[in-house]
């Protein structure tokens, strides 16, 4: 996931961080200044979802517009290790492997 806030903030002339969290304490959301630089500049390790919310409310937008979606960067790995040469959407069929104790579920 791409953290797009610094964007959409300025699609909508709030070009100073420090505005923004001024805006974001207006409707209950306060930000000490080191985590307010860490959203404006960097990409966060993690986000409340009440956090978000408000932030959108605040800029007037929706959470695809911070939160850009890269799938190229996802790769998928099979059980030995190797990367598919081509992943399916679906995924490959799982088998299950009887273990000692255990039944297989029905079929």
């Amino acid at each position: 996931m791409k953290w797009n806030l610094r964007l959409a903030a300025a699609n909508r002339g709030i070009w100073k961080a420090s505005d923004l969290q001024r805006m974001l304490a207006e409707h209950g959301l306060v930000i000490s200044a080191g985590k307010m630089s860490g959203l404006w500049s960097g990409e966060p390790a993690s986000i409340k979802l009440d956090d978000l919310d408000v932030i959108c409310a605040v800029l007037g937008c929706g959470v695809d517009e911070l939160l850009i979606h890269e799938p190229e960067k996802v790769q998928r790995v099979e059980h030995d290790g190797q990367q598919p040469a081509a992943a399916s959407s679906a995924g490959p069929a799982v088998t299950p492997k009887r273990k000692a104790g255990r039944s297989l579920p029905p079929t």
